[in-house]
C-alpha cells in the first residue's frame, strides 16, 4: 500500500489538473488534485455575535446504527466494478512506496496541522460529537477532525500510513449547511475511509503519471487511463453519498447538501426547495435522453472528478427507495444514550 493516501470530497465537480499540483500540497479547495472527491455536511443556521460564530447545541433523535456494516453493503455497483479492475493491476503497491515517502507525508501532515483547528471534546465539541456519532453509525474508527478557514465550501480526507487519518472541513461549509447536513458531509468523508478509496486514488494517480513517460503510445494510454479513472471516481462519489444517507437517514438532508453546493448561500438557504431540485434533475435526464443530448452529457461529465449535483441528487433519491437500502435499515439497531455520549 502506498504510504500516503489523499482523498478529497467536495460536492462540486472538478476538472483535472496536473498530478504534480497535488504534490505541492495546495489544500485550499483541492481543485489542484486530479482526483478530488466531494463530501458535504451541514449545521443549523449559524448566528454571528460580536464577530464570533455561535451554534446551537446539537441534538438529534437516536439514529440507527449499523454494527456489522461492510463497505460492500453500500458500495455503488460501478464502484465495485472499477475497484476490482484497479486491484488487478500488478505493481501498484511497490510503485506507491517508491514515489511517496516519509518526507512527503510529513510535509502534508504539518502543513495541515499548522493552518487548521483540531476538533476535540474541548474544542468545538458539537462538531466532535457529530463525528463520533457518524463514525459509530458506519462502524468505523473516528478520524481526527480539523476546521480550516477558507471561503470555498469543501471537505477532504487524508490518511497517512502509521498515523491516524483526519478529515478537514472549511469554515464556509460550516456556515452554509445545517447541522444535519454537516454531519452528512462528515459521513461522506467517512465513506471514503470505509471503502479505502484513498488508496486507489493515489495508485491511479501514479499509474496515469507513469503512462505519460512511455514512448509512442504513452500519451494515448495515459488519456485512456484517466478517462477510466474518472469514471471510477464519479462512481466512488455515489458510494459515499450513500454513506451520507446511512448516517442522515433522510434523503432530503443529503440532497439539500448537493443543492446548496450547486447554488446555495447562507442568506438564501431558507428559500431553497429540495423537491424542486429533484424535478430539475428529472428535467436534466429528459433533456439528455436524445442522441445529441446524450453526447453533450458525456462530453460535459467525462473530465469531471464528481458527478453533476443533479445526477447525484437523483441517484440518492432512487437508492433511498430501493430494497437494498431498506434491507440495511432492517439490519440496523437503535443507538442508545450511552453510545451517543
Amino acid at each position: 500500500m502506498a504510504s500516503l493516501v489523499l482523498s478529497s470530497l467536495c460536492f462540486t465537480s472538478h476538472k483535472p489538473c496536473s498530478f504534480t499540483s497535488s504534490l505541492r500540497f495546495s489544500f485550499g479547495a483541492l481543485t489542484g488534485s486530479r482526483f478530488a472527491a466531494p463530501l458535504t455536511v451541514g449545521f443549523r443556521p449559524v448566528k454571528r455575535r460580536n464577530g464570533r460564530i455561535r451554534v446551537s447545541v446539537y441534538s438529534r433523535a437516536s439514529p440507527l446504527v449499523f454494527r456489522d456494516l461492510d463497505a460492500d453493503d453500500f458500495r455503488h455497483p460501478l464502484d465495485k466494478q472499477n475497484t476490482l479492475i484497479l486491484k488487478a493491476i500488478p505493481g501498484l503497491n511497490e510503485l506507491g512506496r517508491a514515489l511517496l515517502g516519509t518526507v512527503t507525508e510529513q510535509i502534508m501532515l504539518l502543513e495541515n496541522i499548522g493552518t487548521s483547528v483540531l476538533v476535540s471534546k474541548d474544542q468545538l465539541p458539537e462538531l466532535h460529537k457529530m463525528m463520533i456519532e457518524a463514525a459509530g453509525i458506519l462502524n468505523i474508527e473516528p478520524p481526527d477532525l480539523y476546521v480550516r478557514q477558507s471561503p470555498v465550501p469543501n471537505a477532504y480526507t487524508l490518511a497517512i500510513s502509521g498515523k491516524k487519518p483526519f478529515v478537514v472541513i472549511h469554515t464556509s461549509l460550516v456556515e452554509l449547511l445545517t447541522r444535519n447536513e454537516l454531519q452528512a458531509v462528515l459521513a461522506h468523508e467517512l465513506g471514503h475511509l470505509k471503502c479505502d478509496h484513498g488508496v486507489w486514488l493515489t495508485f491511479a494517480n501514479l499509474l496515469t503519471l507513469g503512462a505519460y513517460t512511455v514512448p509512442g503510445l504513452g500519451a494515448f494510454l495515459a488519456q485512456t487511463l484517466e478517462e477510466q479513472l474518472f469514471r471510477w471516481l464519479r462512481a466512488a462519489e455515489l458510494t459515499c453519498d450513500r454513506a451520507a444517507l446511512l448516517v442522515a437517514q433522510d434523503p432530503k438532508v443529503v440532497i439539500s447538501v448537493l443543492m446548496k453546493l450547486a447554488g446555495g448561500c447562507p442568506s438564501m438557504a431558507d428559500q431553497l426547495n429540495v423537491d424542486a431540485f429533484l424535478e430539475q434533475a428529472r428535467s436534466y435526464d429528459k433533456a439528455s435522453s436524445s442522441p445529441v443530448g446524450y453526447y453533450i452529457r458525456n462530453a460535459q461529465t467525462r473530465q469531471l472528478s464528481h458527478p453533476l449535483p443533479v445526477l447525484r441528487a437523483r441517484e440518492i433519491d432512487e437508492w433511498s427507495r430501493s430494497n437494498e437500502y431498506r434491507s440495511l435499515l432492517k439490519r440496523a439497531t437503535q443507538m442508545n444514550v450511552v453510545e451517543k455520549v
